[in-house]
């Protein structure tokens, strides 16, 4: 099993390179940007063609697995059985068709619904974080989630987007944030968020909503191996289709779950 899962993260990674070379190539480039839905929610050609570029790795080295995608004909729903794939080609494109340099793409390894191997490839910053049977890499140098135990000493994000007809609980959500903790950020892009838990550089981050597989899953396989601790609005072991994302050093978890409870005045 756990040769499978180091040749699956080595699949990962390939292909989330391959995904991120196609983007980068079109980074700060003339790009057509179109709205799938809310304002805030773009597309571009470079996020279909990282996509696709990601995919074809997949299917030379595992023709049969389910391939599970934001963009175009793909699944949007992990499997509960089986072998699967994850892939965001361009995670955080509203900072991608900006300039803004924190985007990743993303490639997870899933069985029967439980990620078992991660990438998350940053270019435009020079860094590669990935996840394996072992533990996590950011650049090939090991990861770990920081010690701190001191909510007020502690830096977290309120993270995801919360649509206009929702304002006020993104307001409570960086209200409990700002009350509880140090200090916020807000990075524009979960699964950089996520890798950033999983480095120390954040100490957790929350969220009451219900999330896309493609933003969460490789993160989530990023924390969890690197030490932390995920789990859904409820307190359980997180889901790929659980209600709400809490994600922390483990220290912290518990204010971090209030935090994330009183979102919607709970």
């Amino acid at each position: 099993m756990n040769e499978d899962v180091d040749e699956r993260a080595g699949a990962a990674l390939r292909a989330a390179r391959a995904g991120a070379t196609v983007a980068e190539s079109r980074f700060r480039g003339d790009l057509e940007v179109e709205r799938k839905g809310d304002k805030t929610d773009v597309v571009t050609e470079a996020d279909r063609s990282a996509q696709r570029a990601a995919i074809e790795v997949l299917r030379e080295g595992y023709p049969g697995d389910a391939v599970v995608g934001e963009e175009e004909d793909a699944l949007k729903a992990v499997p509960d059985s089986g072998a699967t794939w994850v892939v965001d080609p361009i995670d955080g494109t509203n900072n991608y068709v900006r300039g803004t340099r924190l985007w990743a793409t993303s490639v997870a390894a899933v069985r029967d619904g439980e990620p078992v191997a991660a990438a998350n490839v940053a270019p435009a910053l020079g860094d590669t974080y990935a996840a394996d049977g072992a533990g996590a890499t950011r650049n090939g140098e090991a990861l770990s989630v920081t010690d701190e135990r001191d909510p007020e000493a502690c830096t977290v994000c309120p993270t995801f987007w919360w649509a206009f007809d929702r304002r006020t609980e993104y307001a409570s959500a960086c209200r409990e944030a700002v009350e509880r903790f140090g200090d916020i950020r807000r990075v524009g892009s979960a699964q950089l968020t996520l890798s950033m838990v999983a480095a120390g550089e954040l100490d957790g981050a929350f969220t009451n909503l219900y999330t896309n597989p493609w933003d969460t899953v490789a993160g989530v396989r990023l924390v969890r191996a690197a030490g932390g601790t995920v789990t859904d609005l409820h307190g359980e072991r997180w889901r790929h289709d659980g209600e709400g994302l809490v994600v922390s050093n483990g220290h912290v978890h518990g204010e971090l779950l209030a935090a994330a409870r009183a979102i919607g005045g709970d």
